[in-house]
């Protein structure tokens, strides 16, 4: 467990400014409201630096400059203050056993954490904005799920259904144990969460699937 504290507060640091390098800050903010909104019309994959950078009226090359990558660009958009890739990158690398567990110790690990407080206003922004809730749905889908899913070697017709799954239980535990403090969830240990969802977690990532539902 101490490692994994370690590690969340490791990915609790200041992971928004991941790609981010120093310059003028009007240049940036216009880069970032740029971005937001092709993002949100487009899609990630619709969207372009070269698109991006038109619509901010610089450079292409300032956007890589302020950000690196289309993929930190859209991260920074997102202004998630955890780094969520890496940390399931961290719990996946062990493998698929226990994988279930492993995630609903993460997510109780990183709530509990001095970083939560921010997550709860952060997350209740983001569902309040239409905008920010569909670049939402973008990041889970673009920089979560899918490159989780492929790096455990789930099927390819089977990766949306298992990570959306897994979301259900996600986002039910961290809205009922932590933004409506909803009981009995509240008052269930961390140990009695993580053998109850962890379980089920576990059994959408690696159980059978009904007939057709790949």
């Amino acid at each position: 467990m101490t490692a994994g504290k370690a590690a969340v507060r490791a990915a609790t640091a200041g992971p928004a400014r991941t790609g981010r390098r120093p310059g003028n800050p009007d240049t940036r903010q216009a880069i970032l409201d740029a971005a937001r909104g092709a993002f949100a019309e487009s899609g990630f994959d619709g969207s372009s630096i070269r698109r991006i950078a038109g619509r901010a009226g610089v450079d292409p090359a300032l956007v890589h400059h302020y950000f690196g990558t289309k993929d930190e660009l859209f991260m920074a958009t997102v202004e998630i203050p955890v780094d969520l890739p890496g940390l399931l990158r961290q719990v996946g690398a062990p493998g698929v056993d226990g994988l279930g567990e492993r995630i609903v110790t993460m997510i109780l690990t990183v709530w509990e954490s001095p970083a939560g407080a921010g997550l709860a206003g952060w997350l209740r922004t983001a569902l309040a904005d239409e905008a920010r809730a569909r670049l939402l749905r973008q990041f889970v889908v673009v920089s979560v799920a899918r490159p989780f899913a492929s790096s455990l070697g789930i099927p390819e017709p089977e990766r949306e259904r298992r990570t959306g799954l897994v979301m259900t239980q996600v986002l039910g535990l961290i809205v009922s144990r932590y933004l409506l403090f909803l009981e009995p969830v509240v008052s269930l240990s961390p140990a009695q969460v993580v053998a109850s969802v962890g379980a089920t977690v576990q059994r959408y990532l690696t159980g059978p699937l009904p007939n057709g539902a790949g």
